[in-house]
């Protein structure tokens, strides 16, 4: 019997087109101002790339995957238990002057630490939604000292 696997969902709503929003994801220079704080590359097909964050000293090695102009990104990177997942966002416009973006990781086992990983890239990937939201219609980067709790 095949143990079953959780998987992570979250959208939201951007009140910009869906052009802009997809470069915002995969632009470093623009992810730079609500997510990370430096990346070796934009995101492209096939690419490998290395993503950093303001708020911890390590590196997030990322294995870009299939990319459809303004309808979906793809990409692979590894979790804390150095598990491969594939997080795949989804672009679609809405009234041609927002853009419904969701996001979806998979998969891990439903265990402990799947559980844990469940509620903590959940958690993740809303704050992403979040911080893109407020970059793109408003100019703040809300990241900016919001986990600066969390360095030792």
């Amino acid at each position: 019997m095949t143990q079953p696997t959780l998987e992570i969902k979250v959208a939201r709503q951007l009140s910009k087109p869906v052009h802009e929003v997809f470069v915002a994801i995969i632009d470093p220079s623009k992810m730079a101002n609500y997510f990370i704080s430096k990346s070796s590359g934009i995101m492209e097909e096939g690419k490998h790339i290395t993503w950093e964050f303001p708020e911890f000293d390590i590196s997030f090695p990322i294995r870009v995957g299939k990319i459809e102009t303004d309808k979906y990104i793809s990409f692979y990177w590894n979790d804390i238990d150095d598990l491969e997942l594939i997080v795949e966002m989804t672009l679609v416009p809405v009234n041609n002057t927002s853009t419904l973006v969701t996001i979806t990781e998979k998969s891990r086992i439903n265990d402990d630490a799947g559980i844990r990983w469940l509620k903590d890239n959940t958690s993740g990937w809303s704050n992403f939604l979040d911080c893109l939201k407020a970059y793109l219609e408003f100019g703040i980067n809300l990241r900016k000292g919001g986990f600066d709790y969390m360095i030792k």
